[in-house]
């Protein structure tokens, strides 16, 4: 089992930038493929970006692509979402996530369902 624990949220204006942190609990987190998903008031939770157990893979979303950065280090037991030019359409709870398993596809690494355990979210607003 794996506890995980975001931070770095707050409040930016938009272009503005953030870091995000995903610290896990445990001596496993390199075994985990890792995601960020994100739910804004009123949405459905939406996929965001993940990356695959050894960090040489990773997936966005078209909506962030270019914008937001995932990475990983395993050694420190923390992943990371660096968001760049954010606009206020970015304002959403954002929550990582840690997926068991070998599948390392688009289509698995998307699907929130797939994902075995979660945070308790960290908040992200931007003002425009």
């Amino acid at each position: 089992q794996v506890q995980l624990v975001e931070s770095g949220g707050g409040l930016v204006q938009a272009g503005g930038s953030l870091r995000l942190s995903c610290a896990a609990s445990g001596r496993t987190f390199s075994s985990y493929a890792m995601g960020w998903f994100r739910q804004a008031p009123g949405k459905e939770r939406e996929f965001v970006s993940a990356i695959i157990r050894g960090g040489s893979t990773t997936y966005y979303a078209d909506s962030v692509k270019g914008r937001f950065t995932i990475s990983r280090d395993n050694a420190k037991n923390t992943l990371y979402l660096q968001l760049n030019s954010l606009k206020p359409e970015d304002t959403a709870v954002y929550y990582c996530a840690a997926k068991q398993g070998y599948s390392a596809t688009y289509a698995s690494l998307s699907a929130d369902y797939e994902y075995n355990y979660w945070g308790q979210g960290t908040q992200v607003t931007v003002s425009s």
